[in-house]
């Protein structure tokens, strides 16, 4: 046999296969699925854990929920019972009730009135409060109050007016006053003066009396007052009638204490409008109100000289004419009487400064 060429004989073998590496042929077929295997295991021991757990919370629950039906059941009970106890314990806190705690009313109560009850008015104590200004005997004499130290006798004269006026007031219900003259100088401030202190001696009779001559105020002069105040003040209600009035002191001549002045120290260029204003109906209201007086003398202007006592005229019940020995007319005084109107009672007429001792100082 002819010898083969060497790639003919390896062709003759056929396809010579790949030897298995030692590796895969020793390994096992089913060392690819351990590691799976495991991980299942660890899965399953923690949803064992898990379980557990939710197990035991579940167990607290029901404890928790059993302790709470249970403190219910002790409430209601310990309820039932102090209801039952109630009907035996109402009795005896009814017979000794508790001071601190209101009592429960069997009906709602009654509402307590919301206005409070007026306090009753003190007109003394009014008075009381008042200033006071000394009185000067000697200087009362120098200024023709013959009244003061009653040296005169011609005091007893007002003394008689004092009397005669109060009688003719009581009679007929009146109680404001008004002293006015026909013309100026006649006297008029010089009546009012010693009729107050005239007054001042009645301890039943309470007196005030005001400087109305508000064109040309002169009272405090006559009284010697050195801080006068302003009337028109009082008029219009910017100072109370209580702070503007002035009383007498303790004094040596006996006038009392139940008189009480209002005085004027500056002089008021609108008088009559003032005098007709509302404010001074109510000023005067006000004051009869809280010092409740007997008499209140109004010391006016002259009549015939400006409208002053015609606006007066509203607030005054009767009037006292002041004549001046030998310087009044007889007309003047007709003429004051018209001017006036019939309607004006027309308490007296006053003769000042006559000239005969025998002539009266006053005619009714």
């Amino acid at each position: 046999m002819s010898e083969q060429p060497k790639f003919q004989r390896r062709k003759r073998r056929g396809p010579i296969s790949a030897a298995p590496k030692p590796s895969e042929a020793t390994a096992p077929r089913e060392a690819p699925l351990k590691p799976d295997v495991d991980a299942l295991l660890t899965e399953r021991e923690a949803l064992l854990q898990r379980k557990a757990e939710l197990e035991a919370q579940r167990l607290m629950a029901d404890q928790d929920a059993k302790a709470e039906t249970e403190a219910k059941k002790q409430v209601q009970v310990q309820s039932e019972q102090d209801a039952k106890a109630a009907p035996v314990l109402k009795p005896l806190r009814q017979k000794r009730p508790n001071p601190k705690q209101p009592l429960v009313l069997a009906g709602p109560p009654m509402a307590k009135p919301t206005t409070a009850q007026p306090i009753a008015h003190d007109s003394e104590a009014v008075w009381a409060q008042l200033d006071r200004f000394e009185l000067n005997p000697q200087l009362l004499a120098k200024r023709n109050i013959v009244t003061a130290l009653r040296k005169d006798p011609a005091h007893t004269r007002f003394d008689i007016l004092r009397t005669r006026m109060l009688q003719a007031l009581a009679e007929n219900g009146w109680k404001r006053v008004a002293i006015t003259s026909p013309t100026k100088d006649c006297g008029k401030t010089f009546t009012a003066a010693n009729l107050a202190i005239s007054l001042s001696r009645q301890d039943n009779c309470r007196t005030v009396l005001l400087d109305l001559d508000m064109r040309s105020p002169s009272l405090h002069k006559l009284f010697g007052v050195n801080d006068p105040g302003v009337i028109s003040d009082l008029l219009r209600g910017d100072i109370a009638p209580s702070r503007h009035l002035q009383g007498f002191a303790k004094n040596s001549i006996s006038a009392g204490s139940h008189v009480a002045i209002g005085f004027n120290g500056i002089a008021e260029p609108y008088a009559s409008e003032l005098l007709q204003d509302p404010s001074t109906e109510a000023a005067l209201n006000e004051l009869e109100a809280q010092l409740e007086p007997d008499l209140m003398l109004f010391d006016l202007p002259p009549a015939l000289l400006n409208d002053d006592v015609l606006a007066m005229r509203p607030h005054f019940d009767a009037l006292l004419l002041v004549a001046g020995g030998g310087t009044t007319r007889a007309n003047d005084i007709k003429e004051t009487e018209r001017r006036l109107g019939e309607k004006v009672p027309l308490l007296g007429i006053v003769l000042n400064k006559a000239e005969q001792e025998e002539s009266g100082d006053y005619a009714y």
